[in-house]
Parts: structure tokens; sequence; C-alpha cells
């Protein structure tokens, strides 16, 4: 905005009517301007404010109440377009009573060894309470707790026998057994212990070093990197080369990236890095594959053209160009959008609106693309349950319609309404030009609607990245990236994480020069052919 000329008075009362009137509506236009860039400055506050301290649920409190109740109980009114009313999903049912379940205790210690403690009278107490022979035993009270015996540190000592023949010189040694590391300390099971502290738990490699020595065990951290990095370039390298041409057996894949810092690169201070990921898709719930890459260059779109070399199907992703360029010159692979990061935009603007402007926040356009997006999924959710070609069918019936409908109304709103800039209209943005994708889930009954699957994955990334701070050198990152694959792909599969390294690591130690992996199918997370400690016996969540 060019800086406004300032007027003196005698120079206004020699101004005619027409220049007083021309310099009025052009002080009018910069207020205008001034005041959009104001509000677009608060916007950018209050966004950048709740991804610092808001909670990372996207759950629209300042709406939550106004939304649901459009939804579930005046969806004829807000689904015009459509004549389709939709009966509200049980996780959108309010709960009001959080009773606790009978036999709950026993569900959950189910698995648990039990050792039995107990507590009686002695005779001579019993006697001197109901005299001789003058009582009967009841059934016992029993009640239960749980005791925790914190971790067992054992010093395998190997005794290896030499023999000499008494008539001559010839001297036999019993074969050793095979190491994950000559002359090191290391097993399986420590080196899984470490990978499940760091890779699952999020701990930084210092803080498990001060664990052990809490345990009188002298390891430093920079042994434990040497043994992360070894043990995952040696063996569990073999078991994700592996799973990455198993993932090519799918049709949907998903993907996403995030950045990581890793100083010792060769390049400036501060180079972003990137963490790619891919895993099969949501709907394959039993034989799920997670998969990181690392790369030390940016995201260009060479990265997934290479990982994804060989594979044809389909891929969910967001609407980063670098899938874009891909999408063009790869005939074989399709791109499918994602409508949650569509809903973003929209659901980021209703979170910036000041507490005032809150009570008028239906009569918004962001408010309007949320609730259409809900309706969306509202519809979709309710054929979770099909078989993928049963899934499209009902998708083209009832799910077409107000898709179409969104975009037709997305599509009118520059023209009749013009936004400020912002995130409402970046969402608009984001939604004419990404329609091709959004629209694929269509089509395919095995495509999800959004990429949250992925993102669930990624998370414990990011989380975790915060903790350790950096990755330091190119070789830490790829192998955090392989054994990240591994732990996240048990977790998925619903593995115990450390049994199942435990297990991994002991048979691949004993399979050092083979050329035949073919007993890698055994160690495949959905095997059943794993031994029954590494599975875990309840389901658990990706945090």
């Amino acid at each position: 905005m060019s800086k406004s000329k300032i007027y003196s008075p005698e120079e206004l009362n020699s101004f005619s009517k027409e220049t007083l009137v021309a310099v009025i509506l052009s002080m009018q236009d910069q207020l205008s301007q001034l005041n959009a860039n104001m509000e677009r400055l608060i916007e950018q506050i209050a966004d950048a404010n709740n991804k610092r301290y808001g909670r990372s649920s996207e759950k629209l409190d300042v709406i939550a109440g106004q939304l649901e109740l459009e939804l579930i109980f005046n969806e004829a009114e807000a689904l015009t377009e459509t004549l389709y009313v939709v009966e509200p999903a049980e996780e959108d049912v309010i709960q009001v009573s959080r009773r606790k379940r009978k036999g709950k205790r026993e569900e959950d210690l189910k698995d648990l060894p039990i050792e039995v403690i107990p507590h009686t009278l002695s005779d001579e107490k019993l006697q001197e309470l109901f005299g001789p022979d003058g009582w009967k035993r009841l059934p016992d009270e029993v009640y239960k707790r749980v005791r925790v015996q914190p971790a067992v540190y054992t010093v395998e000592e190997h005794h290896v026998a030499v023999y000499a023949g008494r008539d001559n010189q010839t001297i036999v040694k019993v074969d050793r057994p095979r190491d994950l590391l000559r002359n090191s300390i290391l097993t399986p099971s420590l080196a899984a212990s470490i990978m499940n502290a760091k890779y699952v738990n999020g701990l930084p490699l210092y803080r498990i070093s001060q664990e052990f020595l809490r345990n009188d065990i002298h390891i430093s951290k920079q042994v434990m990197a040497n043994w992360m990095i070894q043990c995952a370039d040696r063996y569990l390298g073999i078991l994700y080369d592996y799973l990455h041409k198993e993932l090519y057996r799918f049709h949907v894949l998903q993907a996403d990236e995030t950045p990581v810092m890793v100083p010792k690169d060769g390049r400036p201070a501060n180079s972003k890095s990137y963490m790619w990921i891919y895993r099969t898709g949501k709907i394959y719930k039993d034989t799920p594959i997670v998969l990181y890459e690392y790369q030390r260059t940016t995201r260009k779109a060479d990265h997934p053209q290479e990982f994804l070399k060989g594979f044809t199907g389909v891929v969910v992703c967001d609407g980063y160009s670098a899938y874009r360029k891909l999408d063009r010159e790869n005939p074989d692979i399709t791109f499918a959008g994602c409508w949650t990061h569509a809903r973003r935009y929209f659901s980021d603007a209703l979170k910036a609106l000041p507490k005032a402007a809150q009570k008028t926040a239906k009569d918004t356009v962001a408010y309007e693309a949320v609730k259409r997006i809900g309706a969306i999924y509202h519809l979709d959710n309710q054929l979770a349950a099909l078989e993928p070609d049963n899934r499209k069918k009902q998708r083209q019936i009832t799910v077409k319609p107000l898709v179409e409908a969104f975009f037709a109304w997305v599509k009118e709103i520059p023209s009749s309404n013009r936004l400020p800039k912002g995130k409402t209209l970046e969402g608009i943005n984001y939604c004419i030009n990404q329609e091709e994708t959004l629209k694929v889930f269509l089509n395919d009954g095995e495509v999800p609607l959004d990429n949250n699957v992925t993102e669930g994955a990624l998370r414990s990334f990011c989380l975790h990245k915060h903790a350790w701070k950096l990755i330091d050198s190119i070789d830490g990152a790829k192998s955090s990236a392989i054994i990240c694959s591994i732990t996240e792909t048990a977790k998925a599969n619903n593995l115990n994480p450390f049994r199942y390294l435990d297990h991994v690591l002991t048979v691949l130690k004993d399979h050092q020069d083979d050329t035949d992996y073919s007993f890698i199918e055994k160690l495949l997370p959905w095997s059943d052919q794993l031994p029954e400690i590494c599975r875990s016996k309840s389901k658990t969540t990706n945090l």
C-alpha cells in the first residue's frame, strides 16, 4: 500500500468538491485495505497460538454444539440438495452413563500370571476363637492387586570348552553361538530394549544411558548409537527391504512427510531434511505395513517416484506439488486427495474467530464448509463395514450427490462472496484445485476419505523427534527410519514391539551369511509362526 499524502488545512480548503470526494474515496479504500490486513494478521496470530498452545484435536469447541445438533437433528435442512437424511453415527450419540462395566477388572487381568497369596489364621487362634473343632471354612474372600518387578539385568558369561588330544597336539574348541556384533556385550534382548525405549517410547539415548547407570550398567549413548546403526544396517534392513517389496502387493497406499534436522549431513546449519512415510491403506487391517524413508534433500518429486517405482495403484496424500508432478508423469499411479486437509483450512478459520464473533459463526463460509464436509464424512462412515465393491456402489448412490453439491457451492463462493485473504479463502482455493483428487474415493471402495492413518503413524515420529531434538548423522537418520518402520509396523499388527524385535534379531543373527531370504516370511508381523509371546493381548492405539 502506497504512503498517503498528508494535506494541510489550507490545501483542503482550496480543493474543489470533486477533489475532496476523490480524496475521501481514496482514504476509504486505504482504510478498507488496512482493516482487511488487520483481520488477516489477527487470524494468523490466533492460528499460530492454536497450533502452539491449543489441543491437537480438530474438534471445534466454538461451534461443536451447533454443528452436531444440525448434523443429527436438522439434516433434512442441512442436506437439502440431496434429499437424503442421515441417521447419527453411534459415536455421535452422547453417552450419559459411564458406569463401570461388571467383570472388566477380571477381563483386564486375565492374561497375567497369578501368584496366590493366602491369608489364614493359625489353628491356635481358631481354637481360641471357636474352641476345638468349632469352626468350618467358608469360600475365601478374593481380591487382586498388580505387582511390578523392575527390569532384571543378567550377564551371560559364556564358557566355550577347549579340548586337546593326549597323544598329539590337536586342539578342538566348541563352536560358539553367533553374536549380533562380534566382541560386543550386545544381545538381541538388550538391543530390543534400547530400540523400544527410543523408538517406541521416545526416550533420547542420554536418558536411556542414565537409566542403565541407575541399575549399575555403564553404557554410553555413543555406544548405543553405534549399536543402533549397525543393527539396522546388518539385520533389520533386510526385513525393511522385504516389507518394501510386500508394499507393492497392495492396491492402495498412503503417504506423508515431515521435516527433520540432521546437522552432520555435509550441508549448512539448519538445512532441512525430510522423513517420508508410506503405509498400506486403511482398509488393509490384517496385514498393515508402515515404512519410513529418510531423504537428505528437500521435498522433491524424485523421492516418492523412486520409492514407489514399480507400484501400480492409488496413493492417498495431501495436495503437495511433488505428488501432483508424479501424478502427471506416472500413469500407473492415481493420487487421491485428503478431505481432512481440505477441512483443516476451514476449521482453523473457525478456531481463529475472536470470542465476540463466535456467536455468529454459523453465518460464515467456513462454518458452512465444515458442515458440508462433516455431512460427507457422516454418510461415508455408515458404509465402513461394507465390502469394497458394495461400498463403491453405495458411495455413488448416497455420497456422490453430497460431494457434487459441495463443489458446486464452493465454486460459487469466490464470485458471490468476495472473501478476504485468509484461511477460508485458502480452503476454497485448495478444494477447487484438488477437486479431481478429492473425488477419487467415489470410484474406488478401497480408497479412504482421508490420510489420517498415515498422519497417526507419523505422529509418533513427530512427538519423539522433539524429545531427541535432532538426529546427528545421515547414518543415524537412515537407521532411525528402518527401526521406526519395524516398530510402527509391529504396533499396527498388534505386536509387542520389544518381544518382536528380540525375536527378529535372534533369528536374523543366525542367518548372517544367508543369500536365500525366504525365511523372512516367518518373521513378517502377520506370520502365524511368530512366538505367541510377541503378540499383544490387548489392542493399542498409536500416539
